[in-house]
């Protein structure tokens, strides 16, 4: 689209450069700014234009513009609207989409940008009315509409306006009452009560007095006497009449080309984007909603006759009330594309930068700063679990329809022919939260599947529903899932009843992984506490230049490192070699000098990619509301949404492209809560935006009042809200009248646990959450599942030390705690505990240098070969205190201190009493400082990944 600097209107310069509203008012037929203080302001006899510009994840800006006609606005101002936000589209290089918004139709994403409602007053610029006097307050009646945005419409003060499907709200001088319909729902009530809150706070100053009257409630009740007196006594309502407001009749969808400024129709039996060429203009007059197509080779003025003609259209007699959405070629919305029968994934059309570099480079002559035009900064975020890691975990394997428990020593070992069912118990906000999923892997027997379905379902619902679910496939694994193993491992093959007669009835061969057989291991991950090793096919093609691997046989290890890991990369092979092949000597490759042992093992070289697996990355949030009956999920997606859209009554999706969370309300049935995964997986195959959705991506079930922190922080999260009492519309009520937010009564913790000292129930109830379960599952605070099976075969010293071995370490409580007496009767038996965890074994030895160099093991004493019972039963004959909680750093009372060069990793003469996954606490607080370039207590303030990764920079950890 050819742009000249006549094009451009100076008010337009420098728009959309950062997120956030716009907004232009029409005067004298040009746009005019408005002030921040007046958005939301709208006056019925002016038009409007509203910019709307969101920053996304893809570091990108996209733009939504809207022109807003009052219902007084003279044609000539509506159609200046309409043109002029052509131009402000073509300034921002002709990709937004634009709606027509008329007075009293607006469409939700218009409205949502003015939460809770827009109330236009009479008046304007053009119109010769006379703005409405603040001083004298006048009675006005309301009808409002809508359950996730709400259309205010202004009625007469009569009782003829009333009716029983709607709410309207009667806004006197001294109490503003608000009439529910008998056939409205509470939803519908309780977004009204939104907008009580408005008038409340706007024109009250936010004093008066709110009542609520409900349809059919007579003189016996003191305010609804109040109110029906306002109308001159109660009478019956009659029937609501049929109004403007109806919803349009089936209406055909016809195609329109332009033709010198002119709609003509078009002949064609099917809708199909072959249609559409992209050096005209075309009109969808789907009804309600009137599409404007814009091809990306036609100019400017051609593009605003394609909208004059639009407006001609929609302004023909016997038509419903419709949006214009006008769209340019490649930047189609999902329901204009959801109009055709056919649509290719990926546009046809190349789109070019060229049309957008021009505007930018004009505007840069004038002196305007463009480069909010071209990209916004993206934005760059290391993964987080957003989630406690210092919970206690518990597994089974799926076999038939019976689930087994998994020992703590294969806690981390996954198989891809099996079904595992996780539950995992962590400290919440004021609670314990507790998360069961399942993991399935790719070669699963469907039967088996269901099976763990079931079980897990069952799990869920003795908990009346309270812990949050996940739905979790191989290859799809969410950062809280490798956060929650820290360790994981994935073999080929399963161990369940369903795979193994699978194979046999196949006559297959068996693959299940054998440490005697030749098996390669790709090794990834962040860190020591979200490390993965996933067995891949033995051959070359398997390797890939940005990872490291892991390949063995009976007796031979190797370790093949690819030109484009790194150090961290590399040190996660150290600790994963502990878990697959310990004690075993190791050969370390490079890539480009491998041993042609190295090429024997796998089949000889091969050609191999050298770019990372990519995963779905994600996305902007988008939040639906949803009806899933006999079997058919309807969905309607939320504009703009906050904690305050989430319904009690309501089931929700929360969709980031790459997982996406079904949240259900209090009050939603039992029935219902049974199908929520079922719903999620519906929302997958549907697909409402058309963004590609993997069938398998990580669905997660959150129960209202327990949302998990990696669900929360899509919000600005208020968790006083989601445990309140009521259904919707009490709750808001509650606020309106008094501002009070009544709280349900929590759950009990099936557990009582001790926080860091910190006591809710008398000491004598009081136990360890390392004991709480299976008395085969210890977790040690920051620990993984692996690190407990090495604590538990520690007496045998045959460990390396590029793993650290488990320490319980000594809890030091606040003063005045109520637990601290306890912990002190007891510090003498966990420091002879710990005393044990401190005598490490010989270190492997290799044969040729590694690129790393790892750990060098402390010389065992003769009293480490001599335990006569195993640490993991002698910590559960102990009750242990948790671990001090994040973000506290730890009173070192009593600890030594030693230079930094002997407490190194790969010190010439290293420490041997102390706790070597805590190296760091031994140091010196002038020598913590030089190294770290902080406190202690600054450190210990930072999350426990950033804390690792510093230390593993200094070589402590």
């Amino acid at each position: 689209m050819a742009v000249s600097m006549r094009d451009l209107d100076p008010a337009f310069q420098g728009a959309g450069q950062k997120a956030g509203l716009e907004i232009w008012r029409i005067e004298n037929f040009q746009p005019v700014i408005v002030p921040k203080s007046s958005y939301g302001k709208f006056f019925t006899g002016d038009s409007y234009i509203i910019l709307k510009t969101t920053a996304l994840k893809s570091g990108t800006l996209r733009h939504d513009i809207h022109y807003w006609l009052g219902k007084d606005t003279s044609q000539d101002e509506a159609g200046t609207a309409a043109i002029k936000t052509v131009e402000l589209d073509a300034a921002l290089g002709g990709r937004a989409v634009q709606y027509r918004e008329v007075q009293g139709h607006e469409t939700e994403k218009f409205l949502s940008y003015f939460k809770p409602c827009i109330i236009p007053q009479e008046g304007g610029i053009a119109s010769g009315f006379k703005h409405a006097e603040a001083e004298e307050h006048q009675t006005r009646l309301f009808v409002c509409r809508g359950k996730h945005v709400v259309h205010v419409k202004e009625v007469p003060f009569a009782r003829s306006s009333l009716n029983h499907d709607d709410i309207f709200i009667l806004d006197t001088k001294s109490k503003i009452f608000q009439f529910n319909g008998s056939n409205s729902s509470i939803q519908e009530r309780a977004k009204a009560l939104e907008v009580v809150q408005y008038i409340k706070d706007t024109y009250h100053d936010g004093k008066c007095d709110v009542a609520a009257i409900e349809d059919g409630r007579l003189m016996a009740d003191a305010e609804s006497g109040e109110f029906w007196g306002l109308f001159g006594g109660f009478a019956p309502l009659p029937r609501k009449t049929v109004d403007d407001d109806k919803t349009a009749e089936i209406f055909s969808t016809k195609l329109f080309g332009i033709e010198k400024g002119q709609a003509k129709p078009a002949e064609v039996d099917s809708l199909t984007r072959e249609l559409l060429d992209t050096n005209k203009c075309y009109i969808l007059d789907c009804g309600v909603e009137v599409f404007v197509w814009m091809g990306r080779n036609t100019s400017l003025d051609e593009r605003k006759s394609a909208s004059e003609a639009a407006e001609e259209l929609v302004r023909a007699a016997d038509r419903p009330k419709s949006h214009i959405i006008r769209v340019i070629e490649g930047f189609e919305t999902v329901m204009f594309r959801s109009k055709f029968e056919s649509w290719p994934q990926t546009a046809d059309v190349p789109v070019s930068e060229d049309g957008r570099s021009k505007v930018a480079a004009l505007l840069k002559r004038q002196g305007v700063n463009v480069k909010g035009l071209l990209k916004a900064a993206p934005v760059k975020e290391e993964p987080q679990p957003y989630i406690d890691v210092t919970g206690n975990l518990q597994i089974w394997r799926v076999s038939g329809n019976e689930k087994t428990l998994l020992p703590a020593s294969d806690q981390f070992k996954f198989y891809s022919g099996d079904c595992y069912i996780f539950q995992y118990s962590y400290p919440g906000e004021d609670k314990e939260e507790i998360l069961i999923g399942t993991w399935f892997g790719k070669k699963i027997m469907e039967n088996e599947r269901a099976s763990a379905i079931s079980l897990a379902t069952k799990m869920v619902e003795s908990l009346k529903f309270l812990p949050a679910q996940a739905r979790i496939y191989e290859e799809n694994e969410p950062i809280q899932f490798f956060s929650i193993l820290q360790s994981f491992i994935v073999f080929k093959g399963g161990l369940s009843a369903g795979y193994k007669n699978y194979i046999a009835e196949n006559e297959l061969p068996d693959e299940t992984y054998k440490e005697d057989g030749i098996a390669l291991f790709r090794v990834q991950g962040s860190g020591p506490d979200n490390m993965q090793a996933i067995q891949v096919e033995s051959v070359g093609s398997s390797l890939n230049s940005s990872y490291c691997f892991i390949l063995h046989n009976d007796s031979t290890v190797f370790t093949w490192s690819g030109n484009l890991t790194t150090t961290e990369d590399q040190e996660l092979v150290e600790r994963q070699l502990d878990l697959i092949k310990p004690s075993v000597q190791v050969k370390p490759q490079k890539e480009g000098s491998e041993s042609e042992q190295f090429w024997d093992l796998l089949g000889g070289k091969a050609e191999y990619p050298s770019q990372k697996i990519g995963r779905e990355a994600e996305s902007d949030p988008h939040l639906f509301s949803c009806v899933f009956a006999k079997g058919h999920l309807k969905v309607t997606e939320i504009h703009n949404f906050n904690q305050d859209d989430l319904m009690t009554e309501d089931i929700f999706i929360l969709d980031c492209h790459s997982e996406i969370f079904v949240w259900v309300g209090q009050q939603v049935d039992s029935k219902s809560k049974t199908n929520a995964l079922t719903i999620g997986e519906k929302f997958l195959e549907q697909d409402p935006l058309l963004e590609k959705l993997s069938r398998e991506a990580p669905v997660y079930v959150v129960a209202e009042g327990s949302e998990p922190p990696f669900f929360t922080r899509f919000f600005e999260w208020d968790s006083a809200k989601s445990t309140m009492l009521g259904n919707s519309f009490q709750r808001k009520l509650a606020i309106v009248k008094n501002g009070g937010t009544p709280v349900l009564d929590k759950p009990k913790r099936r557990t009582p646990v001790s926080y860091g000292g910190r006591s809710s129930v008398p000491e004598k109830s009081q136990r360890s959450r390392s004991v709480s379960f299976s008395p085969e599952r210890v977790r040690v605070r920051g620990r993984s599942p692996a690190f407990n099976a090495l604590a538990a075969n520690f007496e045998n010293n045959n460990r390396n030390l590029s793993t650290p071995p488990p320490v319980v370490r000594k809890l030091y409580p606040k003063s005045g705690s109520p637990v601290s007496s306890k912990v002190a009767s007891k510090s003498s038996a966990i420091a002879a505990l710990s005393t044990s965890f401190e005598q490490p074994p010989p270190a492997r030895q290799f044969i040729m240098p590694r690129s790393v160099k790892g750990p060098e093991a402390p010389k065992s004493t003769p009293e480490s070969n001599s335990k006569e019972n195993s640490i993991s039963n002698r910590i559960g004959s102990l009750t242990i205190q948790e671990d001090v909680k994040e973000g506290e750093a730890e009173d070192e009372e009593g600890l030594p201190t030693y230079p930094f060069e002997r407490l190194k990793i790969g010190s010439e003469d290293p420490v041997t009493e102390i706790d070597v996954t805590k190296r760091e606490t031994y140091l010196s607080s002038a020598e913590f400082r030089e190294k770290f370039g902080m406190t202690k207590d600054a450190f210990y303030k930072l999350p426990k990944w950033k804390q690792n990764k510093l230390k593993m920079a200094v070589h402590l950890f």
